[in-house]
């Protein structure tokens, strides 16, 4: 840890590990109610489980995002964070809002909208967050050496946090709810916080491949460049059917079908940064996670939601399980494996330990990653049978669902090996033995670095 003001961090860090816990039971439990569906019908509806559930991993994702620029920033910018006072008071700020929120839910106070759940006064507690998060970030970047990772993290940041303001509005006309409502969900997960993930996973890979910053800031620009374009007219996608235009059919498809590429991009940077580093980093779970997350990624966002993009074929595939093995993949590829090597390379610096219980947590990447693979193959299978019955022949709802619960057990199994994984990672981070398994290796220093 060069800088002091780093030690903010492990703070985020911890809470979003807390939280992230939260998230993989509220799926696990929400998984078993697909399987037994009255189960706690009447002391917890399904919707509430479902809210914690994507609350809790947007609000976790959003501390590691925090977490790792309280970390990398003052790095990049050789200077100690602006003020640490204000990190806190943000944190504490995100987790009043957090627990209010949570409450408000199990006595069924909430705004309805999928995501956007959260009362109005806890929209305007993460507002709040977000404005001193930009202040006190901005001015140390400002202070302090100016780099292109900074530069495309701080774009990230700046915009997720306008964006929000979409969330406030709510017209009557339920078209345009819907495309207020994708500004802010299309517009986070595939355009800004991609920016981010580029940016963390440049600064992870720079200092676990000792690969020349030069090299890491062209390819830096040129994901961004494509995450923008494809990612904002990709938009077009979630406008099929909500009463916008037809030709937002052509311009969703073409522009979403490019989405593709920066997360090939990605992948590909991450291959070639550690096939031509000159480094031997001890920290090798960081660099499995980093490369882990690039990989998985590519498959959940680019290829699985290449799959069902081109509006012919969402037609009779919008809404069904095909989403859901979608979403999933692709959030843990892109965000949630991305958080957890920032965890796994930053928290033992911020400990000043040597990378610490290695071995448990790749077997906690491989745990996690396979069960998310498995349920994401069961869900794809569910949903194309989904979509066949209800979409083509037209078979009742419930019918079908009831002809899929085998396919709702195997995911079911699918989650219990994440939640096992995930509560593997967090023993791994949280509790240092006194012995190794493994010994790291010896770190070759890069001059310059």
């Amino acid at each position: 840890m060069k800088y002091k003001s780093q030690k903010v961090a492990l703070a985020y860090f911890y809470t979003a590990l807390a939280l992230f816990a939260i998230q993989v039971s509220g799926g696990l439990l929400a998984g078993w109610i697909y399987v037994s569906p009255n189960f706690l019908s009447e002391l917890l509806p399904f919707n509430i489980i479902r809210m914690i559930h994507t609350n809790a991993l947007i609000v976790w994702l959003l501390l590691g995002f925090f977490g790792a620029a309280y970390f990398l920033v003052p790095e990049e910018a050789e200077r100690e964070l602006f003020s640490v006072k204000l990190a806190y008071l943000q944190l504490i700020i995100l987790v009043v809002g957090t627990l209010g929120a949570v409450v408000s839910y199990l006595a069924g106070i909430h705004e309805g909208r999928e995501f956007l759940e959260q009362p109005l006064w806890v929209k305007f507690g993460i507002l709040v967050a977000a404005v001193i998060f930009l202040v006190n970030i901005s001015l140390t970047a400002l202070a302090g050496r100016k780099t292109a990772i900074t530069n495309v993290l701080l774009l990230g940041l700046w915009l997720l946090s306008l964006l929000w303001i979409f969330a406030f509005i709510n017209p009557e006309n339920l078209s345009l709810d819907k495309m207020y409502w994708w500004f802010v969900v299309h517009l986070w997960v595939e355009a800004t916080w991609e920016l981010v993930m580029a940016a963390i996973l440049a600064f992870l890979l720079l200092k676990l491949t000792g690969v020349d910053r030069e090299v890491v800031e062209k390819w830096l620009y040129v994901i961004v460049a494509t995450a923008l374009i494809s990612g904002i007219l990709g938009t077009g996608h979630h406008f099929y059917w909500i009463g916008t235009p037809g030709y937002w059919q052509w311009i969703g498809s073409i522009f979403s079908t490019l989405e593709v590429v920066p997360f090939f991009l990605m992948m590909s940077f991450a291959f070639v940064m550690v096939w031509k580093g000159r480094r031997n980093h001890p920290n090798k779970a960081a660099l499995l996670w980093s490369l882990g997350s690039s990989t998985v990624a590519f498959f959940g966002a680019g290829v699985w939601g290449f799959l069902h993009t081109l509006h012919g074929v969402n037609f009779y595939s919008h809404g069904t399980q095909i989403t859901a093995a979608h979403g999933h993949l692709a959030f843990f590829g892109a965000y949630v494996a991305l958080n957890l090597a920032v965890f796994t390379y930053a928290v033992p610096i911020l400990r000043n330990r040597d990378p610490y219980n290695q071995v448990m947590n790749m077997g906690s990447f491989w745990l996690m990653t396979g069960g998310m693979a498995f349920m994401t193959f069961v869900l794809t299978f569910a949903g194309t049978i989904q979509t066949h019955m209800q979409r083509v022949l037209g078979e009742n709802y419930m019918d079908v669902q009831d002809s899929l619960s085998l396919f709702y057990l195997m995911r079911f199994g699918a989650g219990l090996a994440v939640v096992i994984g995930a509560l593997l990672f967090i023993y791994s981070i949280a509790v240092v033995h006194r012995r190794e398994l493994i010994k790291p290796g010896v770190a070759n220093p890069v001059p310059g670095e």
